[in-house]
Protein backbone atom coordinates (compact mmCIF):
# COMPACT_ATOMS: atom_id res chain seq x y z
CA UNK A 1 0.00 0.00 0.00
CA UNK A 2 1.10 3.15 -0.35
CA UNK A 3 1.60 6.12 2.24
CA UNK A 4 2.32 9.83 2.79
CA UNK A 5 3.45 12.25 5.37
CA UNK A 6 0.23 13.05 6.76
CA UNK A 7 -0.48 9.36 8.10
CA UNK A 8 1.10 9.15 11.15
CA UNK A 9 2.10 6.58 13.74
CA UNK A 10 3.74 6.21 17.21
CA UNK A 11 7.54 6.51 16.51
CA UNK A 12 8.29 4.15 19.45
CA UNK A 13 6.83 1.62 17.42
CA UNK A 14 9.51 0.75 14.49
CA UNK A 15 9.18 -1.43 11.30
CA UNK A 16 11.27 -4.53 11.00
CA UNK A 17 12.87 -3.68 8.06
CA UNK A 18 12.92 -0.23 6.18
CA UNK A 19 14.33 -0.50 2.13
CA UNK A 20 15.77 2.72 0.48
CA UNK A 21 14.96 2.21 -3.10
CA UNK A 22 12.46 0.83 -4.83
CA UNK A 23 14.43 -0.65 -7.93
CA UNK A 24 14.98 -4.36 -8.99
CA UNK A 25 17.09 -5.05 -5.71
CA UNK A 26 14.97 -2.75 -3.10
CA UNK A 27 11.86 -4.51 -4.59
CA UNK A 28 12.93 -7.95 -4.30
CA UNK A 29 14.26 -7.84 -1.02
CA UNK A 30 10.87 -5.96 0.44
CA UNK A 31 8.65 -8.53 -1.03
CA UNK A 32 10.78 -11.04 0.12
CA UNK A 33 11.10 -9.78 3.70
CA UNK A 34 7.57 -8.95 3.60
CA UNK A 35 6.46 -12.55 2.29
CA UNK A 36 8.21 -13.91 5.54
CA UNK A 37 5.91 -11.78 8.44
CA UNK A 38 8.18 -8.78 8.19
CA UNK A 39 6.81 -5.33 8.70
CA UNK A 40 8.46 -3.44 6.01
CA UNK A 41 8.67 0.12 4.56
CA UNK A 42 9.66 0.84 0.89
CA UNK A 43 11.01 4.46 0.98
CA UNK A 44 11.70 5.88 -2.62
CA UNK A 45 12.42 9.19 -3.96
CA UNK A 46 10.84 9.08 -7.63
CA UNK A 47 6.85 8.34 -7.91
CA UNK A 48 6.92 4.79 -8.52
CA UNK A 49 8.29 1.85 -7.98
CA UNK A 50 11.11 0.13 -10.84
CA UNK A 51 13.65 2.16 -10.37
CA UNK A 52 16.02 3.27 -13.52
CA UNK A 53 15.66 0.00 -14.86
CA UNK A 54 12.11 0.11 -14.86
CA UNK A 55 11.55 3.39 -15.75
CA UNK A 56 8.11 4.19 -15.67
CA UNK A 57 6.94 6.94 -18.93
CA UNK A 58 5.50 10.09 -17.80
CA UNK A 59 1.50 10.00 -16.96
CA UNK A 60 1.54 13.05 -19.53
CA UNK A 61 3.24 10.81 -22.40
CA UNK A 62 -0.16 8.46 -22.29
CA UNK A 63 2.14 5.57 -23.08
CA UNK A 64 -0.45 2.63 -24.36
CA UNK A 65 2.19 -0.10 -23.76
CA UNK A 66 5.56 0.96 -21.92
CA UNK A 67 6.51 -2.92 -21.40
CA UNK A 68 7.52 -2.41 -24.78
CA UNK A 69 10.65 0.13 -23.65
CA UNK A 70 11.87 -2.56 -21.43
CA UNK A 71 13.62 -6.13 -21.22
CA UNK A 72 12.01 -8.36 -18.61
CA UNK A 73 8.82 -6.63 -17.89
CA UNK A 74 7.18 -9.88 -16.91
CA UNK A 75 9.74 -10.15 -13.67
CA UNK A 76 8.61 -6.85 -12.56
CA UNK A 77 5.06 -6.92 -13.16
CA UNK A 78 4.84 -9.90 -10.87
CA UNK A 79 7.10 -8.04 -8.70
CA UNK A 80 4.75 -5.24 -8.36
CA UNK A 81 1.72 -7.65 -8.01
CA UNK A 82 3.30 -8.99 -4.98
CA UNK A 83 4.17 -5.76 -3.50
CA UNK A 84 0.49 -4.90 -3.71
CA UNK A 85 -0.16 -8.01 -2.20
CA UNK A 86 2.35 -8.13 0.53
CA UNK A 87 1.24 -5.41 2.87
CA UNK A 88 4.59 -3.29 2.43
CA UNK A 89 4.35 0.29 3.20
CA UNK A 90 5.45 2.03 -0.14
CA UNK A 91 6.13 5.90 0.64
CA UNK A 92 7.22 7.38 -3.21
CA UNK A 93 8.69 11.14 -3.29
CA UNK A 94 10.52 10.05 -0.10
CA UNK A 95 14.21 10.98 -0.27
CA UNK A 96 16.76 9.70 1.92
CA UNK A 97 19.39 12.13 3.35
CA UNK A 98 20.73 10.38 6.79
CA UNK A 99 20.43 7.57 8.26
CA UNK A 100 21.39 7.55 12.12
CA UNK A 101 20.90 5.15 15.27
CA UNK A 102 19.78 6.77 18.66
CA UNK A 103 21.59 3.57 20.58
CA UNK A 104 23.67 0.94 20.09
CA UNK A 105 21.04 -1.47 20.44
CA UNK A 106 18.28 0.27 18.96
CA UNK A 107 16.08 0.98 15.76
CA UNK A 108 17.64 2.83 12.57
CA UNK A 109 16.48 6.40 11.67
CA UNK A 110 16.05 7.24 8.23
CA UNK A 111 15.72 10.95 7.90
CA UNK A 112 13.68 11.89 4.67
CA UNK A 113 12.64 14.74 2.73
CA UNK A 114 9.49 14.64 0.60
CA UNK A 115 8.13 15.84 -2.36
CA UNK A 116 9.32 15.45 -5.92
CA UNK A 117 12.12 17.83 -5.11
CA UNK A 118 12.34 16.67 -1.29
CA UNK A 119 10.96 20.12 -0.50
CA UNK A 120 7.79 19.98 -0.27
CA UNK A 121 6.16 19.09 3.06
CA UNK A 122 8.25 18.72 6.41
CA UNK A 123 10.70 16.62 7.12
CA UNK A 124 10.02 12.75 7.96
CA UNK A 125 11.75 10.38 10.03
CA UNK A 126 11.04 6.73 9.51
CA UNK A 127 12.18 3.87 12.47
CA UNK A 128 13.16 0.37 11.61
CA UNK A 129 15.09 -2.67 13.50
CA UNK A 130 17.28 -3.44 10.14
CA UNK A 131 17.87 -1.63 6.87
CA UNK A 132 18.54 -2.32 3.81
CA UNK A 133 20.21 0.31 1.11
CA UNK A 134 19.21 -0.19 -2.10
CA UNK A 135 20.51 2.87 -3.95
CA UNK A 136 21.49 1.95 -6.94
CA UNK A 137 24.44 4.00 -9.09
CA UNK A 138 24.87 6.70 -11.30
CA UNK A 139 27.08 7.26 -14.53
CA UNK A 140 30.56 7.72 -14.49
CA UNK A 141 31.79 10.58 -16.98
CA UNK A 142 35.40 11.05 -17.96
CA UNK A 143 35.64 14.73 -19.41
CA UNK A 144 36.78 15.80 -23.16
CA UNK A 145 37.54 18.76 -24.65
CA UNK A 146 33.56 20.20 -25.74
CA UNK A 147 31.91 17.85 -23.38
CA UNK A 148 29.88 20.82 -21.61
CA UNK A 149 28.01 21.40 -25.10
CA UNK A 150 24.34 21.09 -25.22
CA UNK A 151 23.49 17.48 -26.95
CA UNK A 152 25.55 15.89 -24.99
CA UNK A 153 23.82 13.56 -22.27
CA UNK A 154 24.91 10.63 -20.40
CA UNK A 155 24.50 7.13 -22.07
CA UNK A 156 21.77 6.32 -19.72
CA UNK A 157 20.39 9.50 -19.63
CA UNK A 158 19.32 8.87 -23.19
CA UNK A 159 17.72 5.89 -21.82
CA UNK A 160 15.79 7.49 -19.58
CA UNK A 161 14.72 10.39 -21.71
CA UNK A 162 13.29 7.67 -24.11
CA UNK A 163 11.66 5.51 -21.54
CA UNK A 164 9.93 8.37 -19.24
CA UNK A 165 9.12 11.11 -21.40
CA UNK A 166 8.85 8.88 -24.35
CA UNK A 167 11.03 11.30 -26.59
CA UNK A 168 14.26 10.83 -28.00
CA UNK A 169 17.44 13.35 -27.30
CA UNK A 170 17.97 14.32 -30.72
CA UNK A 171 17.70 12.18 -34.53
CA UNK A 172 21.41 11.78 -35.27
CA UNK A 173 22.64 10.48 -32.35
CA UNK A 174 26.42 9.13 -31.64
CA UNK A 175 26.43 6.64 -28.58
CA UNK A 176 30.00 6.58 -26.95
CA UNK A 177 31.86 5.12 -23.63
CA UNK A 178 32.51 1.97 -21.98
CA UNK A 179 30.76 -0.94 -21.11
CA UNK A 180 27.64 -3.42 -21.94
CA UNK A 181 25.05 -0.46 -21.20
CA UNK A 182 26.20 1.06 -24.80
CA UNK A 183 24.61 -1.95 -26.53
CA UNK A 184 21.55 -1.46 -24.86
CA UNK A 185 20.74 2.02 -25.45
CA UNK A 186 22.06 2.16 -29.15
CA UNK A 187 19.50 -0.63 -29.91
CA UNK A 188 17.08 1.56 -27.94
CA UNK A 189 17.40 4.64 -30.00
CA UNK A 190 17.77 2.84 -33.51
CA UNK A 191 14.35 1.08 -32.59
CA UNK A 192 12.56 4.27 -31.40
CA UNK A 193 13.34 5.64 -35.24
CA UNK A 194 16.84 7.40 -33.95
CA UNK A 195 19.79 7.39 -36.91
CA UNK A 196 22.90 5.98 -34.68
CA UNK A 197 25.74 6.62 -37.00
CA UNK A 198 28.13 4.38 -34.73
CA UNK A 199 28.59 2.89 -31.21
CA UNK A 200 31.98 4.12 -29.96
CA UNK A 201 33.63 1.40 -27.68
CA UNK A 202 36.92 2.05 -26.18
CA UNK A 203 37.70 -1.06 -24.62
CA UNK A 204 37.16 -4.32 -26.71
CA UNK A 205 35.03 -7.29 -26.39
CA UNK A 206 37.57 -9.99 -26.82
CA UNK A 207 39.12 -9.32 -23.15
CA UNK A 208 35.61 -11.35 -22.17
CA UNK A 209 37.58 -14.58 -23.61
CA UNK A 210 40.28 -14.10 -20.00
CA UNK A 211 37.00 -14.93 -17.92
CA UNK A 212 35.92 -18.33 -19.83
CA UNK A 213 34.64 -19.52 -16.64
CA UNK A 214 32.38 -16.39 -16.15
CA UNK A 215 31.03 -16.79 -19.34
CA UNK A 216 30.27 -20.54 -19.61
CA UNK A 217 28.59 -20.61 -15.81
CA UNK A 218 25.79 -17.10 -17.79
CA UNK A 219 24.85 -18.26 -21.05
CA UNK A 220 22.48 -15.83 -20.80
CA UNK A 221 24.37 -13.08 -21.10
CA UNK A 222 25.83 -13.70 -24.76
CA UNK A 223 21.92 -14.40 -25.51
CA UNK A 224 21.31 -10.45 -24.02
CA UNK A 225 23.96 -9.63 -26.16
CA UNK A 226 23.20 -11.02 -29.14
CA UNK A 227 19.72 -9.48 -28.78
CA UNK A 228 21.27 -5.83 -28.36
CA UNK A 229 23.67 -7.18 -31.78
CA UNK A 230 20.93 -8.06 -33.81
CA UNK A 231 19.10 -4.58 -33.03
CA UNK A 232 22.01 -2.80 -34.03
CA UNK A 233 22.81 -4.78 -37.28
CA UNK A 234 19.03 -5.19 -38.34
CA UNK A 235 18.93 -0.54 -37.99
CA UNK A 236 22.99 -0.59 -39.74
CA UNK A 237 24.62 0.89 -36.76
CA UNK A 238 28.44 0.48 -36.88
CA UNK A 239 30.46 -1.36 -34.20
CA UNK A 240 34.02 0.42 -33.35
CA UNK A 241 35.86 -0.78 -30.59
CA UNK A 242 39.20 0.33 -29.09
CA UNK A 243 37.89 4.08 -29.71
CA UNK A 244 36.68 7.06 -28.26
CA UNK A 245 35.00 10.45 -28.68
CA UNK A 246 38.23 12.56 -27.84
CA UNK A 247 36.34 15.85 -28.47
CA UNK A 248 32.94 17.57 -29.08
CA UNK A 249 32.69 20.62 -32.31
CA UNK A 250 29.76 22.85 -32.39
CA UNK A 251 28.75 26.74 -32.15
CA UNK A 252 26.17 26.41 -29.49
CA UNK A 253 25.63 22.89 -29.58
CA UNK A 254 27.08 19.82 -30.74
CA UNK A 255 27.44 19.08 -34.79
CA UNK A 256 30.08 16.49 -34.85
CA UNK A 257 32.84 14.85 -32.45
CA UNK A 258 36.23 13.33 -33.13
CA UNK A 259 37.03 9.69 -32.97
CA UNK A 260 40.49 8.39 -32.45
CA UNK A 261 41.62 5.20 -32.38
CA UNK A 262 42.90 4.06 -28.20
CA UNK A 263 45.85 2.45 -27.52
CA UNK A 264 45.54 -0.33 -24.91
CA UNK A 265 46.55 2.38 -21.94
CA UNK A 266 43.21 4.40 -23.74
CA UNK A 267 45.80 7.01 -24.85
CA UNK A 268 44.58 8.20 -28.79
CA UNK A 269 46.81 7.16 -31.85
CA UNK A 270 48.17 10.01 -33.45
CA UNK A 271 46.61 10.98 -36.80
CA UNK A 272 44.00 8.59 -36.12
CA UNK A 273 41.25 10.88 -35.59
CA UNK A 274 37.36 10.96 -37.69
CA UNK A 275 34.71 13.31 -37.60
CA UNK A 276 30.99 11.90 -37.18
CA UNK A 277 28.38 14.27 -38.16
CA UNK A 278 25.66 14.38 -35.21
CA UNK A 279 23.70 16.44 -33.12
CA UNK A 280 23.58 14.28 -30.03
CA UNK A 281 26.28 12.59 -28.33
CA UNK A 282 25.27 10.29 -25.79
CA UNK A 283 28.12 9.07 -23.50
CA UNK A 284 28.88 6.85 -20.18
CA UNK A 285 31.69 5.09 -19.08
CA UNK A 286 30.06 2.65 -16.46
CA UNK A 287 28.32 3.24 -13.51
CA UNK A 288 29.51 4.32 -9.74
CA UNK A 289 27.54 2.71 -6.84
CA UNK A 290 26.01 5.29 -4.70
CA UNK A 291 26.60 4.49 -0.87
CA UNK A 292 26.87 7.78 0.67
CA UNK A 293 24.56 6.38 2.78
CA UNK A 294 26.58 3.50 3.92
CA UNK A 295 30.16 5.46 3.92
CA UNK A 296 28.65 8.03 6.16
CA UNK A 297 27.55 4.98 8.79
CA UNK A 298 31.25 3.94 8.07
CA UNK A 299 30.34 1.28 6.25
CA UNK A 300 33.82 -0.90 4.52
CA UNK A 301 34.08 -0.59 1.03
CA UNK A 302 36.17 -2.20 -1.51
CA UNK A 303 38.36 -0.75 -4.72
CA UNK A 304 36.04 -2.94 -8.21
CA UNK A 305 38.05 -3.73 -11.25
CA UNK A 306 37.02 -0.90 -13.15
CA UNK A 307 38.09 1.35 -10.11
CA UNK A 308 34.78 2.45 -8.12
CA UNK A 309 34.62 2.14 -4.65
CA UNK A 310 31.59 -0.34 -3.75
CA UNK A 311 30.50 -1.62 -0.37
CA UNK A 312 31.80 -4.90 1.57
CA UNK A 313 29.19 -7.59 2.06
CA UNK A 314 29.08 -10.95 3.71
CA UNK A 315 27.61 -13.87 2.16
CA UNK A 316 24.33 -12.61 3.20
CA UNK A 317 24.27 -9.08 2.00
CA UNK A 318 25.06 -7.60 5.08
CA UNK A 319 27.52 -4.74 5.52
CA UNK A 320 30.47 -4.61 7.62
CA UNK A 321 27.61 -2.68 10.25
CA UNK A 322 25.54 -4.56 11.83
CA UNK A 323 21.89 -4.80 11.10
CA UNK A 324 22.83 -2.70 7.69
CA UNK A 325 22.27 -4.98 4.84
CA UNK A 326 22.85 -3.69 0.91
CA UNK A 327 21.86 -5.25 -2.37
CA UNK A 328 22.15 -4.22 -6.33
CA UNK A 329 24.76 -1.63 -7.71
CA UNK A 330 25.70 -1.13 -4.03
CA UNK A 331 27.97 -3.80 -4.20
CA UNK A 332 29.17 -3.23 -7.85
CA UNK A 333 27.44 -2.84 -10.91
CA UNK A 334 26.25 -6.59 -12.06
CA UNK A 335 22.92 -5.98 -13.82
CA UNK A 336 19.18 -6.42 -12.84
CA UNK A 337 19.73 -10.36 -12.50
CA UNK A 338 22.35 -9.84 -10.02
CA UNK A 339 20.32 -7.15 -8.41
CA UNK A 340 16.79 -9.33 -8.00
CA UNK A 341 19.18 -12.04 -6.32
CA UNK A 342 20.58 -10.38 -4.08
CA UNK A 343 17.35 -8.67 -2.93
CA UNK A 344 16.15 -11.61 -2.59
CA UNK A 345 18.39 -12.97 0.05
CA UNK A 346 18.69 -9.87 2.10
CA UNK A 347 14.95 -9.79 2.60
CA UNK A 348 15.59 -13.75 3.51
CA UNK A 349 18.71 -13.10 5.72
CA UNK A 350 16.60 -10.01 7.88
CA UNK A 351 13.82 -11.85 8.16
CA UNK A 352 15.82 -15.38 9.55
CA UNK A 353 17.82 -12.41 12.11
CA UNK A 354 14.54 -10.48 13.01
CA UNK A 355 12.35 -12.97 13.40
CA UNK A 356 14.19 -16.13 13.42
CA UNK A 357 12.68 -17.36 10.69
CA UNK A 358 13.76 -21.13 9.79
CA UNK A 359 13.51 -23.79 6.91
CA UNK A 360 15.08 -20.96 4.55
CA UNK A 361 18.34 -22.89 4.24
CA UNK A 362 17.53 -24.10 1.18
CA UNK A 363 16.47 -20.71 -0.79
CA UNK A 364 19.72 -19.03 0.89
CA UNK A 365 21.52 -21.53 -0.36
CA UNK A 366 20.22 -21.53 -4.57
CA UNK A 367 20.47 -17.44 -4.41
CA UNK A 368 23.89 -17.91 -2.75
CA UNK A 369 25.27 -19.72 -5.63
CA UNK A 370 23.32 -17.45 -8.08
CA UNK A 371 24.72 -14.29 -6.79
CA UNK A 372 28.11 -15.67 -6.79
CA UNK A 373 27.95 -16.67 -10.49
CA UNK A 374 26.24 -13.38 -11.65
CA UNK A 375 28.70 -11.81 -9.37
CA UNK A 376 31.65 -13.12 -10.97
CA UNK A 377 30.37 -12.32 -14.41
CA UNK A 378 30.14 -8.72 -12.93
CA UNK A 379 33.57 -8.67 -11.95
CA UNK A 380 34.44 -9.66 -15.47
CA UNK A 381 32.38 -7.21 -16.91
CA UNK A 382 34.19 -4.20 -14.74
CA UNK A 383 37.79 -5.87 -15.59
CA UNK A 384 37.21 -5.82 -19.55
CA UNK A 385 35.66 -2.17 -19.38
CA UNK A 386 37.79 -0.57 -17.01
CA UNK A 387 39.01 2.99 -18.04
CA UNK A 388 42.57 3.20 -18.89
CA UNK A 389 45.02 5.54 -17.48
CA UNK A 390 45.68 7.40 -20.74
CA UNK A 391 42.00 8.77 -21.14
CA UNK A 392 43.84 11.69 -19.57
CA UNK A 393 45.45 12.11 -22.68
CA UNK A 394 42.33 13.39 -24.17
CA UNK A 395 42.11 16.41 -21.84
CA UNK A 396 43.69 20.12 -23.17
CA UNK A 397 44.57 22.53 -19.87
CA UNK A 398 41.49 24.85 -21.05
CA UNK A 399 39.00 21.46 -20.65
CA UNK A 400 36.84 22.17 -17.71
CA UNK A 401 36.84 18.93 -15.41
CA UNK A 402 34.27 20.61 -12.66
CA UNK A 403 31.28 21.64 -14.53
CA UNK A 404 29.61 23.28 -11.83
CA UNK A 405 32.72 25.57 -10.29
CA UNK A 406 34.42 25.72 -13.87
CA UNK A 407 37.50 24.10 -12.72
CA UNK A 408 39.62 23.54 -15.99
CA UNK A 409 42.36 20.20 -15.82
CA UNK A 410 45.18 23.13 -15.76
CA UNK A 411 43.97 24.03 -12.30
CA UNK A 412 43.87 20.34 -11.47
CA UNK A 413 46.86 19.97 -12.83
CA UNK A 414 48.30 22.96 -10.91
CA UNK A 415 47.06 21.49 -7.50
CA UNK A 416 48.49 17.74 -7.76
CA UNK A 417 52.19 19.32 -9.89
CA UNK A 418 52.92 22.87 -8.15
CA UNK A 419 50.56 22.56 -4.64
CA UNK A 420 51.45 19.03 -3.87
CA UNK A 421 48.20 17.68 -3.78
CA UNK A 422 47.39 14.12 -3.64
CA UNK A 423 44.12 13.14 -3.44
CA UNK A 424 40.41 14.33 -4.06
CA UNK A 425 39.91 16.09 -0.93
CA UNK A 426 43.04 18.48 -1.38
CA UNK A 427 42.09 19.12 -4.80
CA UNK A 428 38.86 20.69 -3.90
CA UNK A 429 40.18 22.64 -0.74
CA UNK A 430 42.29 24.38 -3.61
CA UNK A 431 40.26 24.20 -6.48
CA UNK A 432 36.52 23.97 -5.86
CA UNK A 433 36.46 21.17 -7.30
CA UNK A 434 33.66 18.95 -6.85
CA UNK A 435 31.83 21.31 -4.35
CA UNK A 436 28.97 22.44 -6.72
CA UNK A 437 25.60 21.05 -6.72
CA UNK A 438 26.73 17.32 -7.65
CA UNK A 439 28.71 16.98 -5.02
CA UNK A 440 31.42 15.67 -7.64
CA UNK A 441 28.98 13.02 -9.17
CA UNK A 442 30.38 13.77 -12.27
CA UNK A 443 33.74 15.24 -11.81
CA UNK A 444 35.19 12.60 -8.47
CA UNK A 445 36.48 9.89 -11.06
CA UNK A 446 38.94 12.59 -13.56
CA UNK A 447 39.75 14.56 -10.46
CA UNK A 448 40.82 11.51 -8.39
CA UNK A 449 43.10 10.41 -11.54
CA UNK A 450 44.24 14.01 -12.36
CA UNK A 451 45.21 14.04 -8.71
CA UNK A 452 47.13 10.32 -8.63
CA UNK A 453 49.70 12.05 -11.78
CA UNK A 454 49.42 8.73 -13.65
CA UNK A 455 49.53 6.56 -10.90
CA UNK A 456 46.14 4.23 -9.25
CA UNK A 457 44.18 6.58 -7.84
CA UNK A 458 41.80 5.91 -4.69
CA UNK A 459 38.29 5.96 -5.98
CA UNK A 460 36.18 8.58 -4.18
CA UNK A 461 33.89 7.35 -1.03
CA UNK A 462 33.96 10.45 1.15
CA UNK A 463 31.66 10.41 4.56
CA UNK A 464 29.21 12.78 4.22
CA UNK A 465 26.67 13.46 6.07
CA UNK A 466 23.92 14.52 3.73
CA UNK A 467 23.04 12.20 0.94
CA UNK A 468 21.23 14.62 -1.00
CA UNK A 469 20.83 18.38 -0.71
CA UNK A 470 19.07 19.21 2.53
CA UNK A 471 17.31 22.71 2.87
CA UNK A 472 18.14 24.03 6.39
CA UNK A 473 14.60 23.56 7.40
CA UNK A 474 15.04 19.82 7.61
CA UNK A 475 18.41 20.19 10.21
CA UNK A 476 15.95 22.43 12.71
CA UNK A 477 13.35 19.92 12.30
CA UNK A 478 15.43 17.17 13.80
CA UNK A 479 14.93 16.16 16.97
CA UNK A 480 10.75 17.70 17.39
CA UNK A 481 8.92 15.10 19.62
CA UNK A 482 6.45 14.78 16.59
CA UNK A 483 8.51 13.57 14.10
CA UNK A 484 6.03 11.69 10.73
CA UNK A 485 6.64 8.40 10.76
CA UNK A 486 3.95 6.81 7.91
CA UNK A 487 2.62 3.78 8.27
Amino acid sequence: MTTSPSELSDPSDPYDLAVVGAGPAGLAGAVAAAERGLRVVLLEAAAHTGGQYYRHPAPAARAARPEALHHGWPVYADLSRRLAGSGVRHCPGHHVWSVTKDAPDGPWSAHCLTGDDGCDERPVRVRARALLLATGAYERQLPFPGWTLPGVVGAGGAQAMLKSGLVLPGRRIVVAGSGPLLLAVASSLATAGAHVPAVIEAAGYLGYARHPRALVTNPWKAAEALVHGTALLRHRVRMVTRSAVTEVHGTGRVEAVTVARLDRDWRPVQGSGRRIACDVLAVGHGLVPQIELATALGCATRRTADGTAALVLDGLQETSVRGLWAAGETGGAGGVQLALAEGELAGISVAVRVRGKRGEGRRIRELRRRRDRLRAFADAMSAVHAPGPGWQRWLTDDTDVCRCEEVTAARIREAADELGARDVRTVKLLTRAGMGWCQGRMCGTAVACLAARGGTPEPPAERRPFAVPVPLSALTALGEPDDDVPR
